[in-house]
């Protein structure tokens, strides 16, 4: 399993929390590519709900992680 920033942002509009299996019936039907379903297929399934993609890819970059200053612009 691996994700990149392409691949997790087809799911920044995901309806979390959700389960896995929520997670895969919406990247089906949002057209997502064969990787984003591929990585989902290999989560351990626990019944757990996933709060967001930090919860599946805990290095995802959060808007802090990126030094723009929006202010200067």
């Amino acid at each position: 399993m691996y994700w990149t920033l392409e691949l997790a942002s087809y799911l920044e509009e995901a309806p979390w929390p959700a389960s896995k299996d929520e997670l895969i019936d919406y990247a089906i039907r949002s057209g997502a590519p064969i990787e984003v379903v591929e990585n989902l297929q290999d989560l351990d399934d626990e019944g757990e709900m996933y709060e967001g993609i930090e919860d599946i890819w805990s290095d995802y970059p959060t808007h802090e992680d990126f030094f723009f200053d929006e202010e200067e612009y």
